[in-house]
């Protein structure tokens, strides 16, 4: 799917009734993180000082980004005429932030910076491809397919730039370490944070709680994945680290993955019960 913009979409589509309103927290917290990419463009383009035509790329992506962010968001104010974005992206600023002054990898080197990256494009490829399947609504089902084209896409383009760097990060346990090392951050304030922003009353009366607001974008976010999402995600995680994405490890691991995302869930509902 080739470049779009906000008037490629039919809005006139949109059904009310087809919203589910577990898939539309979900988004409205999507939406903060996803335009909220102005931030990462400032990091890595400091890491990346010396790269002016990577600086170029990550500059693109971020627009791609911000375009995500605007698309869900105006959904989720069509979806919801109670939800204003920029009142809630406002908070969610006032919670959350990177280190946007560093101006070098938080993963220790540009390649493992790339990893991460890959990593996360991932894992938003394969989420915007279970809200894809998992949606009614036609609207929210048009964006989230051009997003996860997008979302794939940009995987790709990391992993180019990670291959100009792949020296710096020789060891596949060095890889592996730096994406589970990100993996692990799914569970950090940046969606709890939006999680909070989006869905909670802006008077504050509600107090922010990181394991409170995680399990309840986890909840939400972990009952859309089928079997198939998780597979494909393993095996892009499996490429972008140095394995064969259809090997026998990855075959083994894959399995794995799916009943570890099965006990989260479980630990989410036990958690927001």
């Amino acid at each position: 799917m080739g470049h779009w913009t906000l008037d490629d979409i039919n809005w006139d589509a949109f059904e009310a009734d087809a919203v589910d309103p577990d898939i539309l927290a979900a988004v409205k917290a999507a939406a903060m993180v996803e335009y909220n990419a102005a931030d990462y463009v400032t990091y890595l383009c400091n890491v990346f000082a010396e790269h002016p035509d990577i600086q170029e790329t990550i500059r693109q992506w971020g627009a791609e980004e911000a375009q995500h962010g605007k698309a869900l968001s105006a959904w989720a104010e069509l979806a919801d005429p109670g939800f204003t974005f920029d009142e809630a992206f406002a908070r969610f600023q006032t919670i959350y932030s990177i280190p946007v002054d560093a101006t070098e990898s938080v993963r220790g080197s540009r390649a493992g910076e790339m990893i991460a990256r890959c990593v996360v494009e991932t894992g938003t490829s394969s989420f915007y491809t279970a809200i894809k399947d998992a949606a009614d609504e036609p609207v929210l089902k048009e964006i989230a397919t051009r997003i996860a084209a997008d979302e794939f896409r940009h995987y790709k383009l990391f992993y180019d730039v990670l291959r100009k760097f792949e020296g710096e990060e020789p060891s596949l346990w060095a890889r592996a370490k730096v994406a589970l090392g990100r993996l692990s951050e799914a569970d950090d304030d940046e969606l709890a944070s939006a999680y909070y922003a989006a869905n909670t009353p802006i008077d504050g009366s509600t107090p922010y709680s990181r394991k409170r607001f995680a399990a309840a974008y986890e909840l939400r976010a972990l009952t859309l994945y089928k079997r198939h999402h998780t597979d494909r995600l393993v095996s892009m995680i499996a490429k972008a680290i140095g394995m064969h994405p259809h090997g026998r490890v990855v075959r083994t691991l894959s399995p794995v993955v799916w009943k570890v995302m099965q006990y989260k869930r479980r630990r989410a509902m036990a958690a927001a019960a």
